[in-house]
Formats: structure tokens, sequence, C-alpha cells
């Protein structure tokens, strides 16, 4: 990971069609250099932001619609249920985002979620924000978590719907 330059908020703007903000750090590039996954504050515009690892890149953003719009999220949640391994390695890759998300909050935010109370949501909110860990609600959350740490349905996604393949041509 590393800090935010000209050139990546350059892309990043191309990306989002706008100026981003609340950005903190890039949690990965393609390998070709290209910004994916933006690690974002926890604490933006003196409101909380619960999303720790958003989604820039449109490429992947337009294969992860389209693999939404098939029903896959339904059919993981369907899977989730069924399957107590998966399930609990769903349950995993929300703990692993609640930790990173918590390990990378400055101190400064730390202390103003922890006064206005936040920081019981902060420990219980997953992935983009979730309460049910047993939903997924979001492809695109997902995958950027897989991409910047460790998801289990961005390894499916990899694995079954060719993102991989997707993500490494950017």
């Amino acid at each position: 990971m590393k800090t935010l330059s000209q050139g990546d908020i350059d892309i990043i703007t191309a990306q989002l069609g706008r100026t981003p903000s609340g950005i903190s750090a890039i949690a990965h590039y393609s390998p070709n250099g290209i910004p994916q996954v933006l690690e974002m504050e926890t604490w933006v515009f003196d409101q909380p932001f619960p999303t720790l690892y958003w989604l820039s890149s449109k490429a992947i953003d337009k294969a992860l619609a389209k693999i939404e719009s098939r029903g896959v999220v339904k059919e993981l949640e369907q899977r989730i249920k069924e399957d107590e391994a998966l399930r609990e390695a769903h349950h995993a890759s929300h703990r692993d985002y609640i930790a990173r998300r918590w390990a990378v909050m400055s101190d400064e935010h730390k202390a103003i979620i922890e006064e206005k109370g936040f920081k019981p949501l902060f420990d219980k909110l997953g992935i983009g924000g979730i309460a049910n860990w047993d939903q997924v609600r979001c492809l695109h959350m997902q995958y950027a978590h897989h991409l910047a740490g460790n998801n289990v349905i961005g390894r499916i996604l990899d694995e079954e719907y060719g993102m991989k393949a997707i993500a490494d041509a950017e």
C-alpha cells in the first residue's frame, strides 16, 4: 500500500468521474500500476464511514455489475446458508475487514468514533457496513476487500467467474 500521488489522483478522478475525497491510500494496484482499490478514511465529512475498501476500477465494476445482474448475490447467499464451511469463511472475511479497518484508523478518528459512541458499530458492521454477516449485499465491496485483504467471496469470483483475469488485464 502506498500513499496517493498526483498521478494516482488523476487516474482515480477519471475512474470515478469526480474528484475523490476521503481516501487515505491505495490498497491495491493492477499489475500494470493502475489503482483498483482505495482505502478510505473512517471519518469523512464529520460522519462515520464504515467502508474501508472502495473499488475504483471501471473494468472490474462493469464486470461485477454483469455478474450481479444474473442473480449471483442471491445464489451466494444461499450457498452461505447451506454450506457451514463457506459460512465460516465468509464470517472470517468480515472479521478480517473489521480488524483491518480498526488497525488503519488514525488515533484521531478512533478517538472521535469512541467519543461519539460509534465504536460498537465499527466492531459489528462488516464488509460495506453490513450487520447481517450471512448476506453478501454487494459484490463490489466483497471484491475490493478480496484484492486488498482476505475475502472468500472474492476468491469465488476469481475461480468461478474469471474476475482475476479482468482485474489483471487493467
